[in-house]
């Protein structure tokens, strides 16, 4: 199973240069799940998850392709350790019995050669649920320095916590979560 970053890179990778079938990698040191909620409805807590790793094989001419990721949950940095530690805790993140996240997609949605959303699946805490990828931005390009193709770019989603068992602190700490995708991936 694979997780949302490498959903968010393959459509990127999908506008860019000729049609061909393709492997990307993403890149860790520039893939992230970043984390918005309401916080006892006065501010909004923020938080990123990763590095983020899998793969995205996506044929442009016929605009198809896979996407894998892999999150790991435990990663997670909020800027304040005693609150990371409260977040892997079995009631949100649960990240010791379920360590990783997996986001897998192969329905890639276009508004003429645009990227505008990829819809899969997220399955967090052993729960599976339909997710939509929007792209905010993305672009490719070839880079010299690493000889090859690099895609990247940003996706947001929305999901309600309690659909997948997270219902701590509800209604106090807001159900739905805000994620934004930073992804960057390069092709082999």
């Amino acid at each position: 199973m694979r997780a949302i970053a490498p959903a968010v890179f393959a459509v990127l990778c999908t506008l860019a240069g000729p049609a061909a079938a393709a492997v990307y990698d993403l890149d860790p040191a520039h893939t992230f799940v970043h984390f918005e909620v309401l916080h006892f409805g006065t501010s909004t807590m923020r938080g990123r998850i990763g590095p983020v790793r899998g793969a995205v094989d996506f044929d442009r001419g016929a605009r198809r392709g896979h996407v894998g990721l892999r999150i790991p949950m435990a990663s997670v940095d909020t800027g304040v350790a005693p609150f990371d530690a409260r977040l892997r805790r079995d009631d949100l993140l649960a990240a010791d019995d379920h360590p990783e996240a997996f986001f897998v997609a192969a329905d890639w949605r276009f508004d003429g050669e645009r990227l505008r959303e990829l819809r899969g699946e997220l399955t967090w805490r052993g729960i599976s649920r339909p997710l939509a990828l929007r792209a905010l931005h993305f672009a490719c390009r070839d880079d010299a320095r690493q000889r090859t193709e690099v895609c990247g770019g940003d996706f947001e989603a929305h999901l309600h916590r309690s659909e997948f068992g997270a219902d701590f602190g509800l209604p106090f700490i807001a159900d739905r979560v805000r994620l934004v995708i930073q992804v960057e991936a390069l092709r082999r």
